[in-house]
């Protein structure tokens, strides 16, 4: 047989073929004088095999095991080892559509930022009408929603049991006049740092903001990832943000 012929009787294609003779998985057949492979019916026996292995869903390093003489597993083994890799994914999916199902239901619906947590999506329910008319708002939905991507396990539990504080509505009136603060910052002159309006901001940040919610280090210039922070910011905007996070350990009210 050519290697049309095969790959047509197995229901394959020749690329496919070529792919396994490639990874070792089908034998080379002999050449014909004209230089054309010839296969046998033992090459579509085992070219049949690998195609029923890998509709299984096996991968070809363990195709390779069962075919091979001296496999180290046999195929019950795998087939064994798959059906618990298939009960892991199904489970995993199970997982995820409960997930997606709490998304679509929920009431608030869903936000510009989600997918996010519950806890997340109502916060910014609640905070729907600041983000709405301030660009500094809609900036801080973006970061929390990084920060709680971004986070371990235990930072991410920690950092939804905090947002709980800001769900009353005097925190959110707060919010609101820090987020006013910050926006009046945008246009002011870079090289004025002595404006009062910063300071202003800076003292309103840290009143607002829980210090137990920002790590130590937030202030820290030399970290590449608060640089690209940071810049994202007015530089008056930014040098407030700084100020806030600096007067904790300054003891600074």
């Amino acid at each position: 047989m050519r290697i049309g012929e095969l790959a047509a009787a197995v229901g394959v294609t020749t690329r496919t073929v070529r792919h396994y003779h490639h990874q070792g998985l089908l034998p080379e057949p002999e050449r014909l004088a004209n230089g054309y492979r010839d296969y046998t019916l033992r090459h579509a026996v085992v070219l049949a095999r690998i195609r029923r292995l890998t509709e299984l869903g096996l991968g070809l390093a363990e195709v390779r095991d069962v075919l091979a003489d001296d496999a180290g597993k046999d195929l019950a083994e795998v087939l064994t080892e798959l059906d618990e890799d298939l009960a892991r994914q199904e489970a995993a999916i199970r997982e995820r559509r409960v997930r997606l199902r709490a998304l679509l239901e929920a009431a608030d619906g869903i936000p510009a930022e989600g997918p996010v947590s519950p806890q997340l999506s109502a916060l910014f329910h609640d905070m729907a009408h600041v983000a709405a008319h301030s660009p500094m708002a809609a900036k801080d939905r973006e970061m929390l929603a990084l920060i709680e991507t971004t986070a371990g396990p235990e930072e991410r539990e920690r950092l939804i049991g905090m947002l709980s504080a800001f769900e009353d509505p005097e925190a959110i009136t707060q919010a609101t006049q820090v987020y006013a603060l910050l926006d009046d910052l945008a246009d002011a002159d870079p090289a004025d740092l002595s404006d009062p309006r910063i300071d202003g901001a800076a003292r309103a940040i840290a009143a607002w903001i829980p210090a137990d919610l920002l790590p130590a280090n937030m202030a820290d210039q030399q970290n590449s990832f608060l640089r690209a922070f940071f810049a994202e910011f007015a530089p008056a905007q930014a040098e407030a943000i700084r100020r806030a996070l600096r007067m904790p350990a300054e003891g600074r009210p």
